[in-house]
């Protein structure tokens, strides 16, 4: 989604409740999701968002989510403030923060920049490997954008808490670089708790599994390293991220009870098996994010 795709851009209040201002010549975005691909203003298209329905997997911009706004979990109720400074869970989170600094320069923290960006269609190879088979536009369309939908859902279910708390970043709070420089400029006044790219990355886990129970250990799996890798980076505190998967279940379940995501999963599923049956294979490379995985001594 880029720049243009932002200006000015606002979907009907009743419905989504999105609207992306501009302030002062700068993308100024209220979405959660918008924030994480700011990064991308530069050189990506900027189509406008179509229904996943009438053309999946045609378009590089922002899609609507299943869930209207107010169906969606409150995060701000769904979950308990973030730790107090000083308190043993803070404590927590700092020995998380400093026990990732030494994953610098090694292959798990390239992989937790590679994670970083939430960019489509790239960003949903993050499960290639993990279901055996690819998630794109051209080979599993319906899937394609089922989990781009999703995106949706997951990241404005945590707008609430963050909106409120506006927690600082590690990366802010000592400030130390992230991994990803260029967008702590947007992420320092983005609250961080709880943490959006783990919701989202957790939703996708989640609706995976079910779309591919054979492999629901290695999909779980890498839905908490996503997760972790928000840890690695510098950019959100382990309780933003343990929090951020419970606001993803509570997303999870609620889109079970909607009709149109449930067609969509049904689809969705029918599109895998068949990719199975021609035995598509992941587009990444497995081996070398399986070794970026394995735990550091």
């Amino acid at each position: 989604m880029a720049c243009r795709a932002l200006r000015g851009y606002r979907r009907d209040r009743q419905k989504h409740s999105w609207e992306f201002p501009m302030k002062s010549n700068r993308c100024r975005v209220a979405s959660v999701v918008a924030a994480f691909v700011l990064s991308a203003c530069a050189t990506a298209p900027a189509p406008a968002p179509q229904p996943a329905a009438t053309s999946p997997g045609a378009s590089l911009g922002f899609l609507p989510g299943f869930l209207q706004r107010e169906v969606l979990p409150n995060s701000l109720l769904l979950l308990p403030p973030p730790p107090a400074v000083g308190a043993p869970a803070f404590a927590a989170d700092e020995a998380a923060y400093r026990s990732t600094r030494a994953l610098r320069g090694t292959p798990r923290w390239d992989l937790a920049v590679q994670d970083a960006d939430l960019r489509f269609p790239g960003s949903l190879g993050t499960f290639s490997c993990a279901i055996g088979a690819p998630i794109t536009p051209q080979d599993t369309p319906l899937l394609y954008d089922l989990l781009r939908r999703s995106t949706t859902d997951g990241a404005v279910a945590t707008n609430a808490a963050k909106d409120h708390y506006k927690r600082v970043r590690p990366f802010a709070e000592y400030n130390e670089e992230s991994c990803t420089p260029k967008e702590e400029g947007i992420l320092r006044t983005n609250g961080s708790y709880p943490s959006g790219h783990t919701a989202i990355g957790w939703t996708w886990a989640l609706i995976l599994t079910e779309l591919s129970p054979q492999h629901a250990d290695a999909i779980l799996q890498r839905g908490y390293a996503f997760g972790q890798s928000r840890v690695i980076c510098g950019v959100h505190w382990q309780s933003d991220v343990n929090e951020g998967r419970v606001v993803a279940a509570g997303v999870v379940a609620r889109l079970h009870a909607d009709d149109g995501f449930n067609v969509a999963l049904r689809e969705a599923k029918k599109e895998l098996d068949a990719v199975y049956r021609k035995g598509l294979k992941p587009t990444r490379d497995c081996a070398a994010e399986t070794a970026a995985l394995v735990p550091q001594k």
